[in-house]
């Protein structure tokens, strides 16, 4: 069974092959825009450093025109400049996408507003979606990309119904708030008692490479936890709640699958079911 997305003014709503409607609530324009003010203040401040130190050897080493920053750089070697421009330019090309890539969809300036970059079907980011809708933040900055206005971005957000800029059209993606009312929190949840007659294989299985040897103990203390106590939830809450421990987990180990037969109460199940098995083989 296919999902299928559904949109309203300020939720995007997939139904997942359960169909059970799974509710993401969009981020307003002011948190992106405050998000994206720390984040580009995170840059610039990196920036002064590297320029302070490259000064600062070039006074301990007596360069000519050291006290002179105009003076300091114009007498630069040429490959020094370079590479202090080429160390700019990284600064800003790679800060976004390395970022929402390692950290699951998150800037810091996101993760301090809780925000999130997610795909349409409410999967995680990979490598080619954080590299795609950042590579056209320069489009979406315009006019300016070293001190960024994003006229563009805005433009593009009033029109769309999803609140996305030109680079989420493109790599098809949106950007969340974190809700926390959607689910119990996981200090919640797992201080219920424990059911061992609900720790069983009940989904589908998924047919996945994921490759379990990079999990460590912590990882699939939750995982178990969860799959323990899940039937204390409501159905809405366990699937909110399976889609949180399996989205870090998703980034983590990058696994394929087959979409159509997907889920993620049954990827944790997967996923348990083949750690358990590695460690007995080891053991």
């Amino acid at each position: 069974m296919s999902r299928h997305i559904i949109e309203t003014e300020e939720t995007l709503i997939i139904e997942t092959p359960e169909r059970v409607q799974l509710e993401f609530a969009l981020a307003s324009i002011g948190n992106r825009f405050l998000a994206v003010a720390i984040d580009h203040f995170i840059q610039y401040l990196s920036i002064f450093l590297i320029a302070w130190m490259v000064i600062s050897i070039g006074n301990l080493g007596g360069t000519s025109g050291a006290g002179d920053p105009e003076r300091f750089f114009s007498d630069m070697p040429k490959w020094t400049l370079a590479l202090l421009i080429i160390g700019i330019f990284v600064i800003f090309a790679s800060y976004f996408i390395l970022f929402e890539w390692l950290w699951n969809g998150q800037t810091p300036g996101k993760r301090l507003l809780k925000l999130r970059v997610i795909r349409e079907d409410g999967r995680p980011v990979t490598l080619w979606e954080a590299t795609a809708r950042n590579l056209l933040r320069i489009c979406d900055a315009i006019p300016g990309f070293v001190f960024p206005v994003y006229s563009v971005g805005l433009i593009a957000i009033f029109l769309s119904s999803r609140d996305q800029r030109l680079g989420d059209v493109f790599a098809g993606t949106v950007v969340i708030r974190e809700r926390t009312d959607e689910a119990p929190s996981f200090a919640d949840t797992f201080s219920n008692p424990v059911s061992d007659t609900a720790f069983s294989r009940v989904q589908k299985p998924v047919n996945t490479d994921a490759n379990v040897s990079s999990l460590n103990e912590r990882e699939v203390e939750v995982v178990e936890s969860f799959l323990r106590r899940r039937w204390d939830l409501t159905e809405r809450q366990r699937l909110w709640m399976a889609w949180r421990i399996a989205l870090p987990l998703m980034y983590k180990l990058k696994p394929n699958y087959n979409v159509a037969d997907f889920t993620y109460e049954g990827f944790l199940e997967e996923i348990l079911h083949r750690f358990h098995t590695r460690s007995r083989q080891l053991n």
